[in-house]
């Protein structure tokens, strides 16, 4: 595979000293409040409408909220921890918080390294095109030539790698990213979570630039059943409290109404 950089090397140390920045900060404050028992909740805080930061800097989205519901629900004190994406898995299993809440699917290769609740919605990859661009030819291993991006450490990237070996790709920090470089015309295909893009492609004036394209791509080795929340393998009594919270939010009406607030239809 050929890989260019989205991004001079420059830009991406700022990006990585801003987010190491955020995160410091995050960590001490829940280490110190390590002894009162609090639940610490990784979100990487740049993935819309699921999780991101508002006008005010502060945590929202689907995930936050659907976080939110289950520590109320299991009666859990609940802090947030801004993470970067590439370090999500690794920094849990070194102890700096209890889970990821951060529309991770359950893939083969993650449920090696962690262990998941029961999903929380599932949700294909897609390829989306600006609207003049030919129809990609999706049995090319080079894609018939055409330029795709994707986004650093997520599955979709894995699956274009093993799939489009020959392809020219461009790997994004993250899916704003992504989606500004297929807008500005950089890129010339996305690959990316259906449900992600959705909300950039309908509810974004940039968006209005590009389309579906191709078929819904669910692959369980690459993509699992669904969006799971990650815990410890050693963490079964937390894995369990929440897969109860999740089973009670979803017979009271809670699940519902959160996801009625960011999307049309049901993504369970």
């Amino acid at each position: 595979m050929r890989i260019a950089q989205a991004h001079s090397l420059a830009v991406s140390r700022t990006l990585l000293t801003l987010l190491a920045g955020v995160c410091t900060v995050a960590l001490a404050t829940v280490a110190q409040a390590r002894d009162g028992k609090i639940t610490r909740i990784a979100v990487e805080g740049g993935f819309p409408p699921f999780n991101y930061l508002d006008a005010e800097n502060q945590l929202q989205g689907f995930d936050v909220e659907v976080a939110r519901a289950l520590c109320a629900k299991a009666n859990l004190s609940c802090e947030f921890v801004m993470q970067g994406w590439e370090d999500m898995i690794p920094n849990l299993n070194a102890d700096r918080y209890d889970a990821i809440v951060s529309s991770m699917s359950k893939s083969e290769e993650r449920m090696k390294l962690v262990d998941f609740t029961d999903s929380y919605y599932t949700s294909p990859s897609v390829f989306v095109v600006r609207k003049k661009t030919e129809m990609p030819d999706f049995q090319s291993k080079s894609l018939g030539g055409l330029a795709l991006g994707v986004a650093l450490g997520t599955v979709q990237a894995a699956y274009v790698e093993q799939t489009f070996p020959d392809a020219k790709v461009t790997i994004f920090p993250s899916s704003p990213d992504l989606y500004k470089g297929l807008a500005d015309g950089s890129i010339d295909v996305v690959f990316e979570d259906k449900l992600a893009i959705y909300d950039w492609l309908t509810n974004t004036r940039a968006g209005n630039c590009c389309e579906f394209k191709g078929p819904d791509i669910i692959d369980p080795k690459f993509f699992g059943d669904g969006a799971g929340i990650a815990v410890r393998k050693t963490d079964t009594e937390l894995r369990e409290k929440l897969n109860v919270a999740l089973a009670a939010i979803t017979a009271d009406g809670t699940y519902d109404a959160i996801n009625a607030k960011y999307f049309p239809f049901s993504i369970r």
